[in-house]
């Protein structure tokens, strides 16, 4: 750490800056030549962008009454902005005219608000910032589309732009470098530049200490065999646990956006963890990271090599027909789908459906919407129909967008101003580790779903020839979701109740899309509302919603054991028809991509 060395000599820091800025030109360099080669696809692209708030600019021009409006708006939150500033910089008390919201902790330093200069400084950002989103979002006569685009990029330019993201603007920055001399900018400046080195010149922010974690032996440790693979996924059964099993083995569908060990991080808070000692028979889908070998894979064979394959894999491993199935996230939708196929097909094999944060009706499906129109999905097919694939960053760029301040400028702040090692997080070396989506795939599910939303019109979705109709699935149904989720809002997966035909309990977690799933009963944390009624309005069903302490999972084991069959014998990996591959984790997970 920076704060544990002695201030650096001139010659070393010259030295150092000399060696790094050679390193950064030497990085620069690659990034040309590798974007010489390429296309130069981003998301967001620059083109949307630029055009996003030259609509705005236009209208709001067109507009002389609002854009005077503004105008005084501005001045007279300025004025109250310079009368308080006199105040302070006088030494007077002065009450605030703006302050940070509950949850914001670039200003948790207290130099923030006891120093009169960061105070105004401060302040003078939060008002500002302020009137540029609302002036913006106020902007008469956009789509409500373009409005959203224009809500998010506001928000992205006013974070970005935050005092606390500059080292003179920065109390704790400032005070950092007067207590170490100035290393941590010499070191700010080596983390800069490995960074800029590990993303091929173009920045990868790091989140964590990579070397700190390495699959099946400090994350992913739930011990199992992979027992059944093919090209796209392989299966991993876990080991018992426990004496006796409920007959009824458990698959679950993780998304493959993401790689399915964010249910399996450490063991205090390993959902298939607990699931096993719960005395569960528990399966996993462990999606490959694809290649463009597999460009030609649609969300037919996603469906058809996954959830179906692994029920007959689960037959042959276990001589059991029928499972219980949790499906997470996009995991969850690729369930749905499948349970919609099963009734139309008149299929017989699972039990019950858990869903967990998994949207099926995509009319109000959050922020990702930004980035689904038909400009910038025809953009996003030219870029996949080159590569056959989309390149893991793209997908972990727009969520972390989703979050900026807290995956983004808190790392540049921590990395670079304080230059402080990222500290080791299995969560975020999770976040890190992206993956692929081949360009088949990827591009039905963004258009058909996202953009069309015909998964919800009976037949408005056929895999593999079979039109699906959400409203043949019988199947008892669990659904999860979260209510502050930025990816699948619980009011858009809450609409999936009016589809479904079968019993469905909805329970509503706190937190969001990862953290309101994966919080076990020992953590102490969060706590989640249920109401066994179903009323069309969301805000009705929360209206008459009971409150409950602590963790989902123990309800939903209640609820579950209805559906798990009586006790038996506990099943070893490779037990039955199915011989043992490997040891779980497996190898598919393990394949980091280096783009």
């Amino acid at each position: 750490m920076s704060e544990t060395k002695p201030p650096p000599d001139p010659m070393e820091a010259w030295a150092s800056i000399t060696r790094n800025l050679g390193r950064a030109q030497a990085a620069f360099a690659n990034f040309v030549e590798r974007n010489s080669k390429g296309d130069g696809f981003t998301i967001p692209d620059s083109g949307v962008v630029g055009d996003t708030f030259a609509q705005a600019w236009l209208r709001l021009l067109a507009n002389p009454q609002q854009l005077a409006e503004a105008q005084i708006d501005f001045l007279e939150r300025q004025n109250r902005l310079w009368l308080m500033a006199g105040q302070r910089l006088a030494g007077e008390p002065a009450e605030p005219v703006a302050r940070p919201g509950a949850g914001d902790k670039r200003f948790a330093d207290e130099d923030w608000s006891k120093e009169a200069a960061f105070d105004v400084i401060k302040q003078a950002y939060l008002t500002t910032a302020e009137w540029v989103q609302k002036t913006m979002h106020n902007v008469d006569g956009l789509e409500p589309h373009t409005r959203q685009m224009l809500d998010f990029f506001t928000r992205l330019a006013v974070d970005a732009w935050a005092p606390s993201n500059f080292l003179l603007t920065n109390p704790k920055a400032l005070r950092a470098t007067v207590e170490t001399g100035g290393r941590n900018l010499l070191d700010g400046l080596e983390h800069f530049v490995t960074d800029l080195e590990r993303g091929h010149g173009a920045l990868s922010i790091s989140m964590t200490d990579y070397e700190a974690f390495e699959l099946g032996s400090n994350v992913a440790t739930t011990p199992g065999k992979v027992v059944f693979q093919n090209d796209l996924m392989q299966l991993i059964q876990y080991a018992p646990s426990t004496e006796t099993v409920f007959r009824r083995p458990l698959l679950i569908v993780p998304p493959w956006i993401n790689k399915f060990y964010i249910l399996d991080l450490r063991a205090k808070n390993s959902f298939i963890k607990w699931c096993v000692d719960q005395g569960l028979t528990v399966f996993v889908i462990s999606w490959i990271n694809p290649d463009e070998s597999l460009s030609h894979k649609t969300f037919d064979d996603y469906m058809l090599e996954g959830p179906l394959a692994a029920l007959e894999a689960i037959r042959r491993a276990t001589g059991e027909a029928t499972v219980n199935i949790v499906g997470y996230c996009i995991g969850g939708t690729l369930t749905a789908c499948t349970l919609a196929y099963m009734a139309a097909k008149r299929m017989r094999g699972v039990a019950s459906a858990t869903y967990l944060v998994a949207l099926t009706d995509f009319a109000e499906a959050g922020e990702v919407k930004v980035f689904i129109d038909e400009r910038q999905l025809g953009l996003l097919d030219d870029h996949m129909a080159r590569r056959g694939f989309l390149e893991g960053r793209h997908m972990a760029g727009v969520f972390n967008l989703m979050r900026d301040n807290d995956l983004i400028w808190s790392f540049v702040v921590n990395n670079y101003l304080l230059g402080k090692e990222p500290f080791p997080f299995d969560l975020l070396y999770w976040n890190s580790d992206s993956t692929r989506m081949p360009v088949m795939m990827h591009s039905f599910y963004l258009r058909q779903m996202y953009l069309e939303n015909r998964l919800i019109e009976p037949g408005g979705i056929a895999l593999a020839g079979t039109p699906l109709d959400l409203r043949r699935i019988r199947t008892p149904t669990y659904m999860l979701s979260t209510v502050d989720d930025h990816i699948a809002p619980w009011k858009a997966t809450y609409a999936a109740t009016r589809h479904y035909s079968g019993p469905t309990r909805f329970v509503l977690g706190a937190s969001g899309h990862i953290a309101g799933v994966i919080n076990p009963p020992d953590s102490g944390k969060y706590s989640y509302w249920i109401n066994p009624e179903l009323p069309a309005d969301p805000e009705a069903w929360l209206a008459g919603a009971t409150p409950h302490p602590g963790s989902w999972w123990t309800d939903w084991l209640e609820w579950l054991k209805a559906h798990a069959g009586r006790r038996v014998a506990a099943r070893q990996p490779g037990s039955g028809e199915l011989p043992v591959i490997e040891d779980a984790p497996g190898s598919y997970v393990k394949l980091r991509l280096t783009e």
